[in-house]
């Protein structure tokens, strides 16, 4: 009698035990599904830099508003390549995204020097009126020309001039002034017809270029200027904002070939709204290094408008040297 009551019991337990079983896969949550597209985005800078972290952005609100179809995978640190070796995968779909400076561009397609003309803005805001319209998308169109689909603009903001023993107030300020400049003829173009000698030193030795007196004074942004704790040895910083040059997110043609008119315009959203987050971010990062620069004796020069037109006006040769076929575009962007 007890061994057929333990058995009626352990049926009953085993039948209980299917039961919740079956319930509990009934309001089990649905397994989330496997996304349609997987693409890479390449960026050559930290996790943490507002570039990046724009990229990290975009890929979040392209995720949210497919629905999960489109996942993008944010690769930082140049793990994926130079900016350089991205542009070339790009031709062929092996990364599908990047962010990439208007210089690289540049190295492909001449017209987009213009965007890295010396003196071509007044200010932060002339340059976003420029790029963020009519001018902006004409720019953005000529990367098709390589293959790739021009999305939005994001800041790198503006490089200054700083110097050890003496401020630089005028244009005059930097005759026979040796100045660090990267390696780009370009740039020591401006620099000499500023009247100063360019120096050409990779980033990572300008420290110890300033502390031997090898150059007087270098250019950069300012938390390029503050990471490099360049502002320990160069207290003079001014602020000239000689060039702007902004940064691109792209698209491989390939990758925007394969995907249809809605997602594209999901990603065109998308890719502009990251914009002026990274900007944001920007901005703020900007701000921090400039406190932290002056909290330790970095002494801020402006230069007035009148002052900053010399600047320009040494700059028409070079104009005409770098751009000479481009000079209406030149002339629309200065009158924007």
């Amino acid at each position: 009698m007890k061994r057929k009551l333990l058995i009626a019991f352990l049926i009953i337990f085993l039948a209980a035990m299917v039961a919740v079983a079956i319930w509990l896969i009934g309001f089990r949550k649905p397994t989330e599904k496997a996304p349609e597209y997987v693409f890479y985005y390449a960026d050559n800078q930290t996790s943490d830099y507002p570039t990046t972290q724009g990229d990290k952005r975009f890929a979040d609100l392209v995720y949210e508003r497919t629905d999960g179809r489109i996942k993008i995978q944010v690769k930082c640190e140049a793990e994926l390549g130079s900016e350089a070796e991205v542009i070339n995968q790009m031709k062929y779909g092996g990364v599908a995204f990047a962010r990439v400076s208007t210089s690289q561009l540049a190295e492909r397609i001449p017209e987009m020097n213009v965007l890295l003309l010396p003196y071509l803005y007044d200010d932060s805001d002339h340059m976003w009126r420029v790029l963020d319209g009519e001018i902006g998308d004409e720019f953005k169109d000529k990367v098709s020309a390589y293959d790739l689909v021009g999305l939005s603009w994001y800041d790198a903001g503006a490089r200054n001039f700083y110097s050890v023993d003496k401020p630089i107030t005028c244009i005059e300020d930097c005759e026979g002034m040796n100045i660090r400049v990267q390696e780009s003829t370009i740039m020591a173009d401006m620099i000499s017809a500023l009247g100063a000698k360019p120096v050409e030193i990779v980033y990572s030795d300008v420290y110890r270029a300033l502390e031997k007196g090898i150059v007087d004074g270098a250019e950069n942004n300012w938390p390029s200027y503050e990471a490099m704790n360049h502002y320990k040895l160069a207290k003079y910083y001014t602020m000239d904002e000689h060039v702007r040059i902004p940064e691109m997110q792209v698209c491989s043609k390939v990758v925007w070939e394969m995907l249809d008119d809605d997602d594209r315009a999901i990603i065109q959203e998308c890719a502009k709204e990251s914009a002026f987050f990274e900007r944001k971010l920007w901005t703020e990062r900007e701000e921090e290094s400039r406190k932290i620069a002056m909290s330790h004796g970095t002494q801020v020069i402006t230069l007035s408008t009148e002052e900053k037109k010399k600047f320009r006006d040494a700059m028409s040769g070079l104009y005409e040297k770098y751009c000479g076929d481009y000079m209406d575009t030149i002339e629309k962007i200065l009158a924007y």
